[in-house]
Parts: structure tokens; sequence; C-alpha cells
């Protein structure tokens, strides 16, 4: 597999890449609304980009709703890229970022057919499926 590169970065310096793959697999491939993608929770989070490459080909969010919880959003991954474990990637170097806060709880709203990325990290599904921004989703939750 070529070289895969995940970082934190600062959110001005990367916002048009971020904004990029956000928009080709949210609202391009599954027609989620622009006023719903970009909430306005950017500024108030902390992103992550990974790297394929040196093309950025994915990305996440980590907002902190309180001092035990996380929640990890906006996981995307362009479709050229998608099959190497990029998603995965990014999710594991969320845990570690959000594990050195000393949070004790990570929440998900996980896209139904993608559940079982995260059951592989050891998130567990909670309550039933919902509806959000049209699409099935399942909050999940792990314990770190």
């Amino acid at each position: 597999m070529s070289d895969v590169i995940i970082k934190v970065v600062d959110l001005a310096e990367e916002f048009a890449a971020i904004k990029g793959i956000r928009i080709a697999v949210f609202q391009d491939e599954q027609g989620v609304d622009s006023a719903l993608e970009f909430d306005g929770k950017d500024d108030i989070s902390q992103h992550l980009i990974a790297y394929l490459d040196d093309q950025a080909v994915g990305t996440a969010r980590i907002r902190y709703l309180d001092e035990q919880t996380a929640k990890v959003e906006r996981l995307a991954v362009l479709s050229n890229a998608r099959g190497y474990g990029i998603g995965k990637k990014i999710m594991e170097k969320a845990l570690l970022v959000i594990a050195s806060q000393n949070i004790s709880e990570v929440v998900v709203h996980a896209q139904e057919y993608i559940k079982g990325l995260y059951e592989k990290l050891d998130f567990i599904a909670v309550g039933q499926i919902f509806e959000e921004a049209g699409i099935s989703h399942v909050e999940m939750r792990k314990k770190l």
C-alpha cells in the first residue's frame, strides 16, 4: 500500500482540502444538504486529515461534548481512496487524540452501512436506527 499519513491539523490551514473531501462524499455522493454538512461547529472542533501519496483523501472532526465525552463526526474518505483502511486509520488516530485528553467515552453517529468499521474498533451500538440528513444511522459508543 502507498504511504498514508494521518495528522491533526489547524482548520484554517487545511479547510479547503477538508471542505473538498466533505463536499465530494456527503453532498455529491450522498445528497446531504450543505447547510446540514457545514453546521457552524467546525471552528470548535479538532480536525484530522489523511494523505495518501501526498493527496488529501480523508477527514474527520472531533468535538468535545463535555469533560467526559467526545464525538467523532464527518468521517469521510474519497471514493478513489477507499479499500485501503484509511477510515479505520483516521478513527484510530482520533481515538489516540481523544485518549490524550483524558476523555472516558467516545460517541459516533455511524451510517448504518459502515457500522462494521466501528465494531472492529470496539464501539457498541446503543438505541435504535435513526435518520440523520436522510440517511440511516446508529449511535455507537466506546469507553476509553
